[in-house]
C-alpha cells in the first residue's frame, strides 16, 4: 500500500539523517568456539612479548587470488540511454577466469620466496613446499636456532607428516590456532 511505502521512505530518511547508510556487511571468517578459545589463549600467552620477541617469528601463509573476478555487485551511475556505452559495461568470463594460489613466508629480517602452488594444497604438497623453503631461510634468519615458525591452522599444516618433519629438523612452531 502507499502507506507502507511512505513509512518505509520515512524510516529510510530518518536513519540516513541519523548517520546510518545502507552498506554491505564486513566479511569475516566463520570461527568455531574451539578456534576462538585457542586464539584467545594464544593472545593471552603472548600479550607481554616485546618487539624483540616478535622479531624472532617467521610468518607463513597461502592465499588464492582470482585473476578476473567480479562478484556481480558492482554498481555504476548512468543515464537511461547510456546502458550500451563502453564505460557503462562490465565484461564477464565464463568459468570465472581462473585463479592462482601462492605461498610465502616473511619475518622482521627476511622475505622468503613467493611460491606458486600448482596443485591442490594437501599435506604432501605442503610438506614439499616447506621442505624446499623453510629450513634454509630459518637457518639464515636465525642461525642460533632461536626463531619460531608460525603458520595458521589449515588442515595440511597440522598433518602428522608435516609435524614430524618440523620435529626432525628442530624447527619450533610458535603455535597453531
Amino acid at each position: 500500500s502507499i502507506y507502507a511505502v511512505l513509512v518505509s521512505l520515512q524510516i529510510s530518511r530518518t536513519l540516513h539523517h541519523m548517520g546510518y547508510g545502507s552498506r554491505r556487511p564486513v566479511r569475516t571468517p566463520l570461527l568455531s568456539a574451539v578456534t576462538k578459545i585457542k586464539r584467545l589463549q594464544f593472545a593471552q600467552e603472548h600479550k607481554d612479548w616485546t618487539v624483540e620477541h616478535w622479531k624472532k617469528v617467521m610468518w607463513s601463509d597461502e592465499s588464492r587470488f582470482q585473476l578476473h573476478h567480479a562478484d556481480g555487485r558492482v554498481r555504476i551511475w548512468q543515464k537511461q540511454h547510456e546502458s550500451m556505452h563502453p564505460t557503462c559495461m562490465s565484461t564477464i568470463l565464463q568459468a570465472g577466469g581462473g585463479s592462482v594460489m601462492l605461498w610465502g613466508m616473511f619475518s622482521w629480517h627476511d622475505l622468503g620466496s613467493l611460491i606458486r602452488v600448482e596443485q591442490c594444497l594437501n599435506s604432501t604438497t605442503y610438506l614439499s613446499i616447506v621442505a624446499d623453503q623453510v629450513h634454509a631461510i630459518m637457518f639464515m634468519a636465525y642461525p642460533n636456532g632461536d626463531g619460531f615458525f608460525q603458520q595458521d591452522n589449515a588442515p595440511c599444516h597440522g598433518a602428522r607428516i608435516v609435524q614430524e618433519w618440523f620435529q626432525e629438523l628442530h624447527i619450533v612452531s610458535l603455535t597453531t590456532w
